[in-house]
C-alpha cells in the first residue's frame, strides 16, 4: 500500500464571501498536497464550508432569503475561488447535505451512549461571529470579544452538554506523549495552558437557533455548530451509498477508509483550541482515531494594520488574482510569510518580491540560457557529458532533498527559498564562466566549456521546475513545456543528473514571467 497524504482546511463559514485568510490557508494546503504528490504519496485534500448557525440564519435573514439558497450561494464562491487559485482539491464538505446530518446524528448518538452527553441549564457569555463562549477574563474593556471585537451576549438556556472536563488529563497526555501534534511548537504551549486553567464541559445544543441538524430525539433543539462542523471532516470522506444505507455503522465505514485519520489539519490560530481541545475529546469520546498533527497559522494583516470592512482595507483575492496573475498570489504569500507566523500584504512589496524572484532571478536566467542554446547550438541540447560531481551538480542533487525536509516541517517560505537560493547559484555560476563570450572565441576548448554550463544550467532548471510546481503550477508547466516535459511524481526522476538527452530540442516559451509595473 502506498504512503498517504490526507490534509484539510477549516470547513469555512458562509456567513460572508471567501476572503483573503481563506485564500491564504487553501493555497498553503494545495501545495503541501501537489509536493507530496510530487514525491510520490497517495494524497488528498478536503476542503469545504460550515453551514449551520445563528449567525447564517441571522445572515440569511437580513438578505430576504432562506438560510439554505445563502450557503448554495456562497459556497458556489468559495468553489469558483479554489478554481481560480488553481487549488486541486479532491473532496468538498457541505455540512448542509443529507449524508453530514446523518453522520453528526450517528456521532451524537455513540458519544451519547458512552454518558458523555447530559442536559443542564447553562448561562454565560456567548460571541455571535465566534459560536462560542467568552471567559469574563478574557474581554477587552469587560465586554468586547478579543478576536471579534464585538459585544458579547448573555446566554442562558437549557441545553445538551458535552462532557470535555471528562478528557483534560487524557488530553494533556497525549499532548505529552506526542510533542510535536501541534505546529509550531509555540501554538502547542497556548493548548497546554488553556487545559491547565481547567476545561468545563460546553454546550453542544441550541434551543434558540432553528438553522442546524435536530437533536436525536429532541427536534426542539439544534446541534451546536462546533460539534456538527468538525464532522465535516468525516463525512465527505464517506459516499452517499455507505451513509444513507439503512445498516450504517459510523464507526465501522470508517474504520474502512484508509486515509483516516488526517496527517494534518492547517487552521488559522483562531480556531486552534476547537481542533486542540473540543475535537480531540470529542473524537477519543467515540473512540475514533486521532489526527496526526494540527497546524495553526498566523493572521494576515495589510499595510500592518488588521483588514476589516469599516477600515476599508479588505483584500478581495479574486481582484488580487486579475491584477497579478494566479502564480504571483500564490508565490507572494507562500514565499513572504514564513508559515506560522502572522503575515503583511503591501502592494509595493508585493511587486517587488514577484519581480525580484520570478521575472529577475529565474525569469532572466532562462531567457539567458535559451536564447544562447538557439543562437549557438540550434536549440538543441549538445553533446555533452556531464560531471555528477561539479559544483552545480552536487548542488542541484541535494535540493530535492533539502526542499523535502522543509516541507516535512511546513516550512513553506523556506523550501522556496532553498530552491532560489540554487536558481542564484546558479546565475552566479553562469555570470563567472560567461558563455556569452566563451563563443566568441575561436578556441574550441571555449565552446566546449560554454556547452558545458549551458547544459548544466539547463539541468538544473528542470529540477527547479518540478519542483516550482506545488507551489506556482502555471510557471511551472511553462518552464517545464521549454523541455517539452510535464510535472513527475518520481522521486529518482526529479533527483535525477544528465536526464536531459542528446539532440533534445529546446523549446523558447517567450518572456517566462513579466516584470509587474
Amino acid at each position: 500500500m502506498s504512503e498517504k497524504f490526507f490534509i484539510t482546511t477549516p470547513l469555512y463559514y458562509v456567513n460572508a464571501e471567501p476572503h483573503i485568510g481563506s485564500a491564504y490557508t487553501t493555497i498553503a494546503a494545495d501545495s503541501l498536497t501537489r509536493f507530496w504528490k510530487l514525491f510520490g504519496k497517495e494524497s488528498l485534500l478536503l476542503t469545504g464550508v460550515d453551514e449551520h448557525g445563528g449567525k447564517i440564519e441571522s445572515t440569511a435573514e437580513s438578505r430576504n432569503i432562506n438560510p439554505q439558497t445563502h450557503c448554495d450561494e456562497i459556497s458556489d464562491k468559495f468553489k469558483e475561488l479554489w478554481t481560480k487559485l488553481n487549488i486541486d482539491y479532491q473532496k468538498f464538505s457541505r455540512t448542509s447535505s443529507e449524508k453530514h446530518n446523518k453522520v453528526v446524528k450517528s456521532f451524537f448518538q455513540i458519544v451519547q451512549e458512552k454518558g458523555d452527553i447530559y442536559q443542564a441549564e447553562y448561562k454565560g457569555l456567548y460571541c455571535l461571529a465566534c459560536e462560542d463562549f467568552k471567559n469574563e477574563r478574557e474581554l477587552i474593556n469587560g465586554k468586547l470579544c478579543p478576536i471579534h471585537q464585538i459585544p458579547v451576549q448573555e446566554y442562558s438556556e437549557n441545553n445538551y452538554f458535552f462532557a470535555l472536563s471528562k478528557y483534560a488529563n487524557k488530553i494533556s497526555n497525549f499532548l505529552k506523549d506526542n510533542p510535536d501534534f501541534i505546529k509550531p511548537k509555540f501554538r502547542q504551549n497556548e493548548v497546554e495552558a488553556w487545559i491547565n486553567e481547567g476545561l468545563k464541559d460546553f454546550p453542544i445544543s441550541r434551543r434558540s437557533v432553528k438553522w442546524g441538524i435536530p437533536v436525536p430525539g429532541d427536534d426542539t433543539q439544534t446541534i451546536y455548530v462546533w460539534f456538527d462542523a468538525l464532522l465535516g471532516y468525516l463525512s465527505t470522506l464517506l459516499s452517499d451509498e455507505e451513509v444513507l444505507d439503512l445498516d450504517f455503522d459510523l464507526k465501522k465505514t470508517l474504520s474502512e477508509f484508509d486515509f483516516w485519520p488526517p496527517s494534518v489539519h492547517l487552521i488559522g490560530k483562531d480556531i486552534l483550541r476547537f481542533h486542540a481541545v473540543y475535537w480531540i475529546a470529542m473524537l477519543m469520546s467515540a473512540g475514533f482515531p486521532l489526527p496526526k498533527k494540527l497546524f495553526g497559522h498566523g493572521f494576515l494583516t495589510k499595510d500592518g494594520e488588521k483588514m476589516g470592512k469599516t477600515r476599508g482595507n479588505i483584500i478581495v483575492p479574486q481582484e488580487l488574482i486579475d491584477q497579478f496573475g494566479v502564480d504571483a498570489v500564490r508565490f507572494y504569500f507562500l514565499f513572504n510569510i514564513p508559515f506560522g507566523q502572522d503575515g503583511d500584504y503591501s502592494e509595493q512589496v508585493f511587486k517587488e518580491t514577484i519581480n525580484a524572484y520570478l521575472a529577475n532571478r529565474l525569469g532572466n536566467l532562462f531567457s539567458r540560457v535559451i536564447k544562447l542554446i538557439e543562437n549557438h547550438c540550434e536549440s538543441r541540447i549538445p553533446l555533452m557529458p556531464l560531471d555528477s560531481n561539479s559544483p552545480i551538480a552536487q548542488k542541484a542533487l541535494g535540493l530535492s532533498n533539502k526542499v523535502k525536509e522543509h516541507m516535512e516541517n511546513y516550512e513553506i517560505h523556506d523550501a522556496l527559498k532553498s530552491i532560489f537560493d540554487f536558481v542564484d547559484e546558479m546565475n552566479l555560476n553562469l555570470t563567472e564562466v560567461k558563455p556569452w563570450n566563451l563563443f566568441k572565441s575561436e578556441e574550441k576548448t571555449d565552446h566546449q566549456i560554454a556547452k558545458l554550463s549551458l547544459v548544466e544550467t539547463l539541468e538544473g532548471l528542470r529540477i527547479v521546475s518540478n519542483l516550482l510546481y506545488p507551489f506556482i503550477p502555471e510557471l511551472s508547466s511553462k518552464m517545464l513545456s521549454v523541455f517539452s516535459l510535464k510535472e513527475t511524481n518520481n522521486w529518482e526522476e526529479l533527483s535525477k543528473w544528465s536526464y536531459l538527452q542528446t539532440g533534445m530540442s529546446i523549446q523558447n516559451p517567450g518572456v517566462l514571467f513579466g516584470r509587474l509595473k
